[in-house]
């Protein structure tokens, strides 16, 4: 296979690392680095639930997502008076969507946990390295729940990984950095568990239309760089401060 304008192969993900926020305010914190896109994702507690939660013993997880106005490679607005443009509340439906997917909200009682993911650097995955880091940082403040005696038990109950793919110049792509998310001809973000079991795929085919038998080596593609993604949480929550892809 031709390697891509970085030098990687189709299958390979861009160089990734974790990196734990020990000094933030918030009960977890960590810096996500996919290639040239960097995310900040903290994760606060608050004694309180959504109304629609109210009463039912059970917990709520949220998140919310913005770019910086010189995250991209001109300056964008800030968004400002509470309003969200359509693609970020899109988005910050997914990560939640996606990080719920991760929690037993019975077991983190009438409380909620927001995961607040601000992109300082984009490059192409900011969405899918939102979820990965925005896993860690759930992950590390359920933690602090146990810790504190809190929670009985913690309530993360899954692991969940995020990874771009598609296909592009004909051939199937994992990880697409900025240029090539623009040429390509579909897009796909996938979010998968530790046992790589789907929670969700968004995808469209923006070009000629995705055969059917032409989804699969995508997926098989993708849940190979999900692995990696994994492995790079696991790490990041359990060793060192820091975690990163071994090349």
């Amino acid at each position: 296979m031709t390697p891509r304008a970085d030098g990687r192969g189709g299958e390979e993900i861009r160089p990734l690392s974790i990196v734990r926020q020990s000094d933030s305010w918030a009960e977890g914190a960590v810096t996500i680095s996919l290639g040239g896109t960097v995310v900040l994702c903290t994760a606060t507690v608050e004694e309180r639930v959504p109304p629609h939660r109210r009463g039912s013993r059970s917990g709520w997880v949220t998140g919310e997502y913005g770019m910086l106005p010189r995250s991209t490679h001109e300056r964008s607005p800030r968004e400002r008076g509470g309003r969200v443009d359509g693609r970020s509340m899109e988005i910050q439906r997914l990560i939640g969507r996606s990080l719920r997917a991760a929690v037993d909200l019975r077991a983190l009682g009438e409380r909620t946990i927001i995961v607040d993911c601000d992109v300082l650097r984009a490059d192409g995955g900011t969405r899918t390295a939102a979820i990965s880091g925005g896993f860690v940082a759930l992950a590390l403040s359920c933690r602090r729940l146990v810790e504190a005696g809190m929670v009985r038990s913690d309530p993360v109950v899954r692991q969940i990984a995020a990874l771009s793919a598609g296909v592009l110049d004909g051939r199937a792509v994992v990880d697409l950095d900025y240029q090539e998310d623009s040429r390509a001809s579909t897009d796909l973000n996938l979010v998968m568990t530790g046992q790589l079991s789907i929670v969700e795929i968004q995808g469209t085919a923006e070009g000629e239309a995705l055969a059917r038998e032409e989804l699969e080596p995508i997926l098989t593609m993708a849940e190979a760089g999900i692995r990696t993604v994994l492995e790079v949480q696991r790490r990041a929550l359990d060793g060192p401060e820091a975690a990163a892809s071994r090349s």
